[in-house]
């Protein structure tokens, strides 16, 4: 297992403005390193193998990345939430190359991130300090309407921010995609899943073409989890369906077509005016 750089402490953390720590501590369940913020965990990285991707919404997101233009080939992409830079690392491992750009909020998070958790020498990856939304619109006019990929993983302690869910905000980001640009986003929400339907309502009105990947039990809405909303103005590609079902443990599901119109029926397009923050998962999820 790769070695962190930590000269002060076993495990490396830091105090946040709003109280809260963040910390890096081996992963207690693989091999690796997790990023807890607030409890929280935000991020699994394994430096010595940075295609392993532990938690399961972001192997569902890598299935995605990896059917983006020709296999192997550079992307370009722009990343909203930085955490442990789990994405950003696959997609340099798998694509070497790559324009990164991301865009991270705690300045304290980003710096004991790339002190203990080093980049791989060499990355193209740049790190922008500030909110989100404020910094798509401080990237460079040279990223416009050229991204192969958008992700917009963005959490304060455990819930996206509200002004991070409307469809003023989904606009923006479609500016930054090339025609066949894809959209990522992951949402958290539990049994019912009223704000993510709406927020597939609300995307779907920006970029058509969507898809919905989750447990299956949490796409049924029986239990609270992640699900990655993949949108696009073109067609997505099918051709990862199958390792997305094989990826386990659990069985996945996706929803495409007809079921993401049955998904959405009668879900309201959240706007600047009343968009909500996601729901707050029970602290009893996060307890090991």
């Amino acid at each position: 297992m790769g070695r962190m750089r930590s000269k002060d402490a076993e495990y490396p953390e830091v105090r946040l403005d709003d109280g809260g720590f963040a910390r890096i501590i081996p992963s207690p369940f693989t091999a690796g390193f997790e990023l807890i913020v607030n409890g929280t965990p935000q991020s699994h990285i394994d430096l010595d193998d940075p295609t392993h991707l532990h938690f399961e919404y972001i192997v569902r997101m890598g299935a995605v990345i990896d059917q983006l233009a020709s296999e192997g080939a550079p992307l370009t992409a722009v990343h909203l939430g930085a955490g442990g830079l789990t994405i950003p690392r696959y997609i340099e491992a798998t694509r070497p190359g790559s324009r990164q750009q991301v865009i991270e909020l705690e300045s304290l998070i980003a710096g004991l991130v790339k002190e203990h958790l080093p980049l791989p020498r060499g990355a193209a990856i740049r790190i922008r300090i500030g909110d989100a939304r404020g910094g798509v619109r401080r990237l460079p006019p040279s990223l416009q309407a050229s991204c192969d990929l958008v992700v917009s993983d963005v959490y304060s302690g455990a819930q996206t921010p509200a002004h991070l869910t409307s469809i003023e905000f989904y606009r923006e980001l479609s500016h930054l995609l090339a025609p066949a640009g894809v959209l990522l986003v992951n949402v958290a929400d539990g049994p019912g899943l009223a704000f993510a339907r709406r927020q597939v309502a609300t995307i779907a009105e920006v970029l058509p073409e969507v898809a919905v990947l989750a447990d299956t039990q949490v796409l049924k809405g029986r239990r609270f989890g992640n699900l990655v909303i993949a949108a696009s103005a073109t067609p997505l590609p099918t051709q990862w369906l199958p390792r997305v079902l094989a990826a386990g443990p659990h069985p996945a599901k996706i929803a495409q077509g007809a079921e993401v119109t049955s998904f959405v029926q009668g879900s309201r397009i959240v706007t600047d005016a009343d968009a909500v923050a996601s729901p707050r998962p029970d602290d009893s999820l996060f307890l090991r």
